[in-house]
């Protein structure tokens, strides 16, 4: 039950931006493009923008009890790791919307340039998620059409260069789709016109998300507690010591490998930590 829980978390972050994201973009879409809007649908977009920020808690979340030591988040360390996600996908989903009101198809085209980027830069981090070549592939596909949405960490080690260059990159494109719109639209059009102050607030709304993802980091990160205790966390931890260890458990050859490699990957292990391998999260107490 514990790797299947495990499973579930990565399954249902693979639906939101498989399916619901998409979805999410295009009913947004057809919103602006009729200028109509229902109470009901307007509920339903804001929900939608919450499950994708909390797939992704989820899935963090998830994979923090893999950890030895299971520091969870706290109550606040929980909401700013939402509100970054939320920040940032929404301006990403609008200016993506917006550009689809002037140019529907450039929009497969677009997806396409920018998928086959994130797929081949996938690839050159040499993920080893699945068991054979072909599979694996379908992996990196998917991983990619989530980067083309939200960030995604699937390489080992510290995580900052590559985040800056990704959040530069989506930064630039998200701009420039804004930026295509307001060079498109017609300036007699005033069907659209109070969508102006909405695209301005698009930058600044992405920048937000950025701060708090800093703020995440460097004050609410477990990292900072357990620092303060004299030990170290897992992500983009730096300390010594005996660091961090995954859980061990009494069927060592039981291991949910999807998830032991994904751990691996996100959080930063100490040697002899990496001597070890884990089992699912909370196991022992279910074993108990």
């Amino acid at each position: 039950m514990a790797f299947i829980s495990h499973d579930i978390s990565m399954l249902r972050l693979f639906e939101t931006f498989l399916e619901n994201t998409p979805q999410l973009t295009l009913l947004l879409y057809i919103i602006l493009r009729t200028n109509k809007a229902e109470i009901s649908q307007g509920l339903g977009m804001g929900t939608a923008f919450l499950c994708v920020s909390w797939s992704l808690l989820d899935y963090h979340q998830s994979l923090r009890s893999f950890l030895q030591d299971k520091y969870e988040l706290s109550l606040g360390s929980s909401i700013i790791y939402f509100l970054w996600n939320l920040f940032l996908i929404c301006p990403r989903i609008l200016v993506l919307a917006l550009f689809a009101l002037l140019w529907p198809y450039g929009v497969a085209v677009h997806f396409s340039l920018v998928w086959l980027a994130m797929f081949l830069w996938v690839s050159l981090q040499s993920t080893d998620f699945m068991e054979s070549p072909g599979p694996e592939q379908l992996y990196r596909a998917v991983v990619a059409v989530i980067l083309y949405f939200s960030w995604f960490n699937v390489a080992r080690g510290r995580t900052l260069h590559r985040s800056i260059i990704y959040h530069g990159f989506m930064l630039v494109d998200s701009t420039l789709l804004g930026l295509a719109w307001l060079w498109g639209r017609a300036p007699e059009e005033e069907e659209h016109s109070y969508l102006i102050p909405v695209v301005s607030a698009v930058l600044p709304c992405y920048l937000l998300g950025l701060g708090l993802r800093v703020t995440y980091y460097k004050w609410f990160h477990p990292n900072v507690q357990v620092q303060q205790e004299g030990r170290y966390d897992e992500v983009d931890a730096n300390g010594g010591g005996d660091g961090v260890e995954f859980r061990l458990f009494l069927e060592p050859d039981l291991v949910n490998r999807r998830m032991q490699w994904l751990a691996q990957t996100h959080f930063s292990l100490s040697q002899p930590a990496q001597q070890h391998f884990l089992n699912g999260a909370a196991a022992v107490e279910a074993a108990g």
